[in-house]
């Protein structure tokens, strides 16, 4: 499945990615999530006090399919932390029930101990 990524998408990404500690490509806004995985996500960064940029890949049939060829993962919601692809959903909610999650957010600097 892994297409070519147009460049100004790419670019895009990486940008996004490196220029914020905490980013998800999601269904709709934090604010207003669109799908219930993308709100899971949300409301787990929500819960442990994360600062992120959330990323509406709704708006752009490009950029949706770009994200997946980027990491070559399938599905959104995708979490980066520190220019890190974790994962989506089910990996997000399986990192915050093991405690996995908060440990990895404290020693990357984003939140407190």
């Amino acid at each position: 499945m892994s297409q070519d990524i147009q460049p100004e998408i790419r670019q895009f990404i990486e940008q996004t990615v490196q220029n914020n500690p905490v980013v998800v490509f999601m269904k709709g806004s934090p604010d207003q999530p669109r799908c219930g995985f993308s709100s899971l996500v949300v409301q787990v960064l929500d819960h442990l006090g994360v600062e992120f940029a959330g990323v509406d890949v709704l708006q752009d049939e490009g950029l949706r399919e770009g994200i997946k060829a980027y990491t070559d993962w399938p599905t959104i919601p995708q979490l980066y932390i520190k220019e890190e692809f974790i994962g989506g959903a089910d990996i997000v909610r399986e990192l915050f029930q093991s405690g996995e999650l908060k440990t990895l957010l404290t020693e990357k600097g984003i939140v407190e101990a």
